[in-house]
């Protein structure tokens, strides 16, 4: 596949892999995680890579969706139920990879971009760094499978705190919460990822990746089948007319008026 969205630097123990839209915050369309998806498989061919670093070009790790995409919107809904597991798809295919993965994040980890982060084994995040799960407010529900990725790393209450409010949460905040695993300058983020990747890169490779393994197998036990209909909420969401006047509120820039249906 020839990318668009995203750049992936290889050659050596350790690879880089980059969300590559700076001019929308690394905002999701479907094809950049159809490239992320793709670039994280193409890592199980990969001999040499032992750690795989993903970050954001410009300011932001990722801002989720982007909004603003005109991705096309098939009329049957047993297509449409595919399509929207392309994300679910995404993230497994990370969770699956072989070699330490870490997010390297500067300013935004936002719904998806969130997502993406909470399925790396580490996180290494800049002191002005924030996460937010802005879902709820344009009236809809997170999906992907990746509520209890969040609720693995920071618990219960505070999963709830993030993804029912849509708050920022900052960096300093997300490392006393454990989502983050080490907090630095903004300037010190590379150098500090990179760090840890060399860390990581100079173990011996099968039972690091076979530790990696066994700790996702009992932490994510039930995941798939807690969350299996996540993205069918995610549908009937989108159907309702809280879900158009939240949309609606948010590109005209004012206050929602929700009504429950």
């Amino acid at each position: 596949m020839d990318y668009e969205c995203i750049q992936v630097e290889r050659g050596g123990e350790v690879a880089v892999v980059t969300f590559n839209r700076p001019e929308k915050a690394n905002a999701l369309n479907y094809r950049h995680i159809e490239e992320i998806e793709h670039a994280a498989l193409s890592f199980r061919d990969d001999e040499a890579a032992r750690v795989v670093i993903f970050t954001g070009a410009g300011k932001h790790f990722n801002s989720g969706a982007d909004l603003t995409a005109k991705d096309p919107e098939h009329a049957l809904l047993t297509v449409r139920r595919r399509r929207r597991r392309i994300g679910q798809h995404c993230i497994q295919a990370i969770l699956d990879m072989d070699q330490i993965t870490i997010a390297a994040w500067r300013g935004a980890a936002m719904g998806g971009g969130a997502c993406l982060a909470t399925a790396m084994d580490f996180r290494v995040g800049a002191k002005d760094c924030f996460m937010s799960y802005p879902e709820i407010l344009i009236g809809v529900n997170l999906m992907w499978q990746s509520l209890p990725l969040l609720v693995h790393l920071v618990g219960p209450a505070r999963a709830k705190q993030l993804v029912i409010s849509g708050k920022h949460v900052p960096g300093p905040t997300l490392f006393e919460w454990g989502a983050l695993d080490e907090i630095v300058e903004t300037h010190q983020v590379t150098d500090k990822a990179m760090e840890w990747a060399s860390h990581y890169a100079a173990l011996p490779p099968v039972p690091a990746q076979m530790i990696k393994r066994s700790v996702n197998a009992i932490t994510s036990a039930l995941d798939r089948s807690v969350m299996h209909a996540d993205f069918d909420q995610h549908l009937l969401a989108e159907d309702t007319t809280d879900r158009n006047e939240a949309v609606a509120a948010y590109l005209e820039k004012r206050s929602p008026k929700f009504k429950g249906n």
